[in-house]
């Protein structure tokens, strides 16, 4: 299908994209299109000006600022995937963005324009959930940070405000976030999750001392998932903790059903996921 008729323009600066965004109420970010484009061709998002950010080279680096990391939005999955910074400090976000579609979608996909579009069966917010990242917005008002269990706040929806423009994400550098996975049960074809698991893990002398759970793909929108947690926070980690504590994936939450994958199969694979995840950092 084709998308229905829009103006097109390309913004130099943040500052100027923030302008025409908060100028035309009917307006979408571009960055690398992935999720937009799509959108727009079945008619699901129909705005009358897209705003083109790819070439804000400002918010394409990656850097260790001592106590986070810093990913500008526009980084692409394919430069998140192979970042010697980010496999070092958060492996679990390597991971992620090194399994995301296929190798045109890593090479012009943002890691911006996959958060702030937020599809529910995308990988990087179950790692970023298990990372503790924070997100950095600027817009008509000014900068502001949003810290991820804040972040997914629905389906398809986020805490971005509606002139908001995502210029950063950061993530804590701390030996718990450098031990650190994500796992998936991919969809075939399209590669999206059916169930991710993102995990962080700190242990002393074979007991864990910390840790944070986040699924994509499982839910409506992606989850922390506090019953593991809990269960093996301050257990020695051997195969029998570890399953128990993965028997508790996605626990009292809603679970997603659909024509691929039904609700049950999702728990269980929840339930394997998430033993992967556990037994590999632990």
């Amino acid at each position: 299908m084709y998308t229905a008729e829009f103006d097109y323009v390309r913004a130099s600066s943040i500052e100027e994209a923030i302008s025409l965004k908060g100028g035309n109420e009917d307006s979408s970010l571009l960055a690398g299109g992935h999720s937009l484009i799509p959108a727009m061709k079945l008619r699901l998002s129909t705005p009358q000006k897209l705003i083109d950010i790819s070439g804000l080279d400002q918010l394409k680096n990656i850097s260790n600022n001592g106590n986070y990391i810093s990913i500008g939005a526009l980084s692409t999955h394919k430069k998140c995937a192979e970042s010697d910074i980010i496999q070092t400090n958060c492996p679990a976000l390597s991971d992620a963005a090194s399994v995301i579609g296929d190798p045109h979608v890593r090479n012009k996909g943002t890691i911006g324009g996959a958060l702030a579009h937020s599809d529910p069966q995308a990988d990087y917010p179950g790692a970023l959930l298990a990372l503790n990242a924070t997100f950095v917005a600027k817009g008509p008002s000014g900068e502001r940070t949003i810290e991820v269990d804040d972040y997914f706040t629905g389906l398809w929806e986020t805490a971005l405000g509606e002139g908001d423009l995502l210029t950063e994400i950061r993530i804590p550098v701390n030996s718990m976030n450098a031990n650190s996975c994500y796992v998936k049960f991919p969809q075939p074809a399209s590669r999206y999750p059916y169930v991710g698991c993102g995990v962080s893990l700190s242990s002393s002398s074979g007991t864990c001392l910390d840790i944070r759970v986040g699924f994509s793909g499982v839910g409506e929108w992606a989850f922390r998932d506090s019953g593991i947690e809990s269960a093996l926070k301050g257990q020695p980690l051997n195969e029998s903790t570890i399953s128990s504590a993965a028997d508790k994936a996605a626990e009292g939450k809603a679970v997603l059903s659909d024509h691929f994958v039904s609700e049950e199969y999702r728990r269980a694979m929840s339930k394997v996921f998430a033993k992967r995840a556990l037994t590999q950092l632990s």
